[in-house]
């Protein structure tokens, strides 16, 4: 259940005191620490003892090193299965806390409270806990959903404009998938910034949560979120493994961008549609330099992308503004055509 806080945080005080949690743990990046735990704890009431874990933000910590480190803090601090994890923070913070918690004796109870506009749209949100193997994106996880997700959506006034920016790309995605007016009402924002968005994220944070009670275990509909991804994650994870990370939003915009254009070498969609989205895309985002990416670094990440089966790669495409095909399989010699298509697009 998502729930939106108000400024006493009177939502999250009510569900404390209905559960009998034991302990409460708090986990946070130094971001986090700094701008919105004060916040939670200013406005948490409980009796319950709490301890703050922190760990270091970025993507890079998203590991089963880190894993590991918060299961030993949890052990010393003889945390029982009726131990709560507070997920504060974004992304990484979400991923990884659920993950630490749905598998820390089997499983103890977690909540996300996201703090930036991709986990509140999308990374809290639908049961994906995981972490990084390698430079593989969240090779290893689970599917657990948390006790409840508190938004708060003022914890945006702290981010800076990238993180924004990051965020938006997935509630594009949203509309491009699932809702055209969702998608034509962000696109006429002029000026991204969080008064822009705000209005527009219990909408996006709606189409995800629709999307993944119809399928939690991404059998089949669920895998249209994935649509950008594919591409964006092998070069998310090619510029962590050069040591020169980019923010998950922008590699997937820099994906939306390739498999739009792969959609239309496939026949999915006219070549006008295409550039309808790919320029909407190219208004808020800058183009990502890839040119260092040989093709063959990029399939081998793809070739080991989660949703492959039976050795094919598996996309899923944009058949229209607003509707999305899963478990397509396209040739590689469309996918070569994509990337050579985004790399062209600096000269263009």
């Amino acid at each position: 259940m998502i729930t939106l806080l108000d400024n006493t945080f009177s939502q999250l005080n009510e569900f404390l005191h209905e559960k009998s949690f034991s302990k409460i743990f708090i986990l946070v990046d130094e971001n986090t620490h700094e701008y919105c735990l004060p916040v939670l704890l200013g406005n948490m009431e409980t009796d319950l003892g709490f301890e703050i874990l922190e760990i270091e933000a970025g993507e890079d910590m998203k590991n089963i090193q880190t894993a590991n480190q918060l299961w030993e803090i949890l052990t010393e601090m003889q945390a029982d299965r009726k131990a709560l994890v507070i997920n504060l923070g974004g992304g990484v913070i979400t991923d990884m806390g659920g993950f630490v918690a749905a598998t820390f004796k089997r499983g103890i109870p977690f909540i996300n409270i996201p703090t930036t506009l991709l986990s509140m749209c999308d990374a809290s949100i639908g049961g994906k806990t995981g972490i990084d193997l390698m430079h593989y994106k969240n090779m290893v996880g689970t599917f657990t959903f948390p006790e409840r997700i508190f938004v708060y959506p003022k914890f945006l006034e702290t981010l800076p404009f990238k993180e924004v920016r990051s965020g938006f790309a997935e509630m594009l995605k949203h509309g491009l998938i699932a809702d055209k007016i969702h998608w034509e009402n962000l696109t006429r924002i002029s000026r991204l910034d969080i008064e822009g968005v705000i209005p527009h994220i219990e909408t996006s944070m709606g189409i995800k949560q629709e999307v993944v009670n119809k399928d939690f275990q991404e059998k089949n509909i669920r895998k249209t979120l994935n649509f950008g991804h594919t591409i964006g994650h092998a070069i998310e994870s090619l510029c962590l493994q050069q040591g020169n990370p980019v923010l998950h939003g922008e590699a997937v915009a820099t994906g939306m961008i390739a498999e739009t254009h792969l959609a239309y070498l496939e026949e999915l969609i006219s070549e006008e549609d295409s550039w309808v989205i790919i320029e909407c895309i190219q208004k808020y985002y800058p183009y990502l330099d890839i040119s260092d990416f040989k093709d063959e670094d990029i399939f081998n990440l793809l070739w080991n992308d989660k949703k492959n089966a039976d050795r094919n790669i598996n996309f899923s495409l944009i058949s229209g503004i607003g509707s999305c095909v899963f478990d397509y399989q396209c040739s590689e010699e469309n996918i070569t055509k994509s990337l050579d298509f985004y790399r062209k697009l600096n000269n263009a």
